[in-house]
């Protein structure tokens, strides 16, 4: 019962770290095409006057963001994805057949399950951040008087389409971040899993002990009884 509890719950998780990554790698690949591969992440620059007549003001970028950061978050995404999928599928073919990993394959999966944790956190972290520099750039740290998600409506005139940039960068942020709760969760779950494993093989190796013991000592009973017939 307790090894359905545990296969089911990492099911479920796995099908929901599916989800998630799905959710994050759709608007970051969106987003990737409407800025024609730049990277809005850590992007700096100004507003700047365009004409000193018209006092009319053009969003001017200073230097754009290094495209291994959206590149290394989407590969994330991606690799969350896939893995989580192919995951779901080895652990509802387990419990359909009433089998389970050995004590070896669950800690394996312990491991590759806190290397995601740690690799989802990393690429989450960066696009919030990331993000955040972005907004406070077009935004100039909120002195201006437009908000980040309304100056998407605004043409910036950067030569891309910058119409849904934070529609796409929220979207992208909810599902990085609800991955890596949830392979938080399928961690905790592994480890438990590990540890149950592990107390179960203690109690096989001490039955087993206990087994020889007592296999022992009826042995050298016998051959006691052996001796006494022997000398009668």
């Amino acid at each position: 019962m307790a090894l359905d509890n545990f296969l089911f719950g990492q099911c479920i998780l796995y099908f929901l770290a599916f989800l998630f990554g799905f959710i994050a790698v759709v608007p970051l690949s969106e987003n990737g095409d409407d800025f024609q591969g730049k990277c809005l992440l850590f992007t700096q620059g100004m507003w700047q006057n365009e004409n000193m007549t018209v006092g009319k003001q053009r969003f001017m970028v200073d230097e754009w963001g290094p495209e291994t950061s959206c590149r290394f978050i989407t590969f994330v995404g991606i690799v969350s994805l896939i893995l989580s999928a192919v995951q779901a599928w080895r652990t509802l073919f387990f419990l359909c057949k009433g089998q389970d990993d050995s004590f070896f394959h669950a800690f394996l999966n312990l491991l590759l399950s806190s290397l995601v944790v740690f690799v989802v956190f990393v690429a989450s972290t960066i696009s919030s951040v990331g993000f955040s520099s972005w907004c406070d750039a077009i935004t100039e740290n909120g002195a201006m008087p437009s908000s980040c998600e309304d100056l998407q409506d605004t043409d910036l005139e950067l030569g891309l389409d910058n119409s849904s940039f934070y529609d796409q960068f929220a979207i992208a942020q909810f599902g990085l971040w609800s991955a890596w709760l949830t392979w938080l969760g399928i961690t905790v779950l592994a480890f438990l899993k590990v540890y149950h494993n592990h107390r179960q093989q203690d109690l096989l190796d001490s039955l087993v002990q206990e087994k020889e013991l007592l296999l022992g000592r009826s042995m050298r009973r016998s051959s006691d009884i052996e001796e006494k017939n022997a000398l009668i």
